[in-house]
């Protein structure tokens, strides 16, 4: 059967089972348009370019795959942290176990708040910024989020934020499949930091939009739950202003499949978007994938992709990762770089960079490596009676340090290092 076809009839399966939430007129629109982008373009296949590396199998069948549930040992990521706590259970808003929605500089709602809501202001976000990042590629797993998510929060700094908020994503039924779709709008001049922890389900889709207004900061630091046996697909859509900032780190540790798209429009002069993300993974189960295109539309522009991946027994890492210079979009400094530490010969990184540059005064580059440990490295610390394991997790540390220091909060940055430590110790 021919690709289209085979696209077609999986998002006909897959929308057989969906039933549209209710919504006021302007969110109704948006739903309706985003389905009809689904139906149009049908569901991913491993046929596709961008899916040559990775299955969707999971993502698209009707059903979710059964995730058995993950009694973790630890303490709640960033507890020491001052911050506002949102938490979803399996996609379900928990009011209980959440904090007042309430912080100055900020406006938190519930999406399903919002989207029945006459006049609002995620009218120009909602669906917008991932409508416009279908083109060139077609991400129609998105646009099914877009269509059906009814949980999630929307946010809107109006200043420098005080706290941070946390939204906690807890999975608690081993067949739980979640739609989370998340609105943010920093205000020209404002700042806020978004913190995201939790596998969230045994089947998770969650879609992030972001607006960042002239000389707003955006700080995104996410670390992805440790089951074993989740699957996630997640998807960034930003559109950022004239001297805006936009930082999104991600940690990655276990599940069977995870796949995070990142999609950045630069729109305004002088900004500066940075995506970064550091990844451990073990087992021929575990498979991840980071999928990130960042578009230069204006001058004077920095973007940077920075993303570690160590992998062992078996693990598979794949990065496909696109800087665009438009045009017009002269002096951008655009820089990529990929790599793996690949901890046996079984595990495999799989990299797809590139580079579409249509200005001439521009400064890109991309880098993609894969490698074993530094051996001459190793033996100069166990020369100097460092144990054998202890040396290699230091060297692993060291490895994926270049991602951690995107993170622009030095307290949150320890927490994530203390966790990568505390996986890597585990794993003796």
């Amino acid at each position: 059967m021919a690709l289209p076809e085979l696209k077609k009839d999986a998002a006909t399966a897959r929308l057989d089972v969906l039933s549209l939430p209710s919504s006021a007129g302007w969110a109704s629109d948006a739903r309706q348009s985003a389905l009809a982008r689904v139906s149009k373009m049908g569901l991913p296949h491993k046929r596709d370019e961008y899916w040559r590396y990775t299955d969707p199998v999971s993502f698209v069948t009707p059903e979710p795959p059964e995730a058995a549930l993950f009694h973790n040992d630890e303490g709640p990521l960033f507890a020491g942290q001052d911050r506002v706590k949102v938490v979803f259970v399996d996609g379900v808003f928990d009011a209980a176990k959440s904090d007042d929605l309430k912080a100055a500089g900020l406006e938190i709602e519930l999406l399903s708040d919002a989207l029945n809501t006459d006049i609002h202001w995620a009218k120009d976000v909602y669906g917008v910024l991932e409508t416009n990042g279908q083109t060139p590629v077609e991400r129609p797993l998105a646009s099914l989020n877009t269509a059906f998510a009814d949980a999630g929060v929307v946010i809107r700094a109006t200043a420098k934020a005080e706290k941070p908020v946390n939204l906690i994503y807890l999975h608690e039924d081993t067949t739980s499949d979640a739609m989370i779709h998340n609105v943010v709008k920093v205000e020209a001049g404002a700042e806020m930091t978004l913190l995201e922890t939790g596998p969230a389900a045994a089947r998770f889709s969650k879609c992030l939009e972001v607006d960042v207004a002239d000389g707003g900061t955006f700080h995104h630091v996410r670390a992805q739950g440790r089951d074993h046996e989740r699957r996630a697909i997640t998807h960034m859509f930003t559109r950022i202003g004239t001297e805006s900032t936009f930082k999104s780190f991600t940690l990655t540790a276990n599940g069977v499949l995870t796949r995070n798209e990142c999609v950045i429009e630069i729109a305004g002069d002088n900004a500066v978007a940075h995506v970064a993300g550091a990844c451990v993974g073990d087992g021929k189960d575990f498979h991840h994938d980071d999928t990130v295109f960042i578009t230069h539309d204006a001058v004077n522009c920095e973007s940077r992709q920075v993303f570690k991946k160590v992998l062992r027994n078996g693990a598979t890492g794949v990065f496909q990762g696109k800087i665009l210079v438009k045009a017009g979009a002269q002096k951008t400094d655009g820089y990529q770089i990929s790599q793996s530490l690949l901890l046996d010969e079984d595990s495999q990184f799989l990299a797809k960079p590139e580079l579409e540059i249509y200005a001439d005064d521009v400064a890109c580059s991309h880098g993609s490596t894969s490698g074993a440990i530094d051996e001459g490295a190793l033996f100069y610390l166990r020369s100097r009676g460092v144990p054998h394991k202890q040396a290699t997790d230091l060297l692993t540390l060291a490895f994926l340090a270049e991602a951690l220091e995107e993170i622009e909060d030095d307290g949150l940055a320890d927490d994530l290092r203390a966790r990568l430590e505390s996986w890597l110790a585990r794993r003796s």
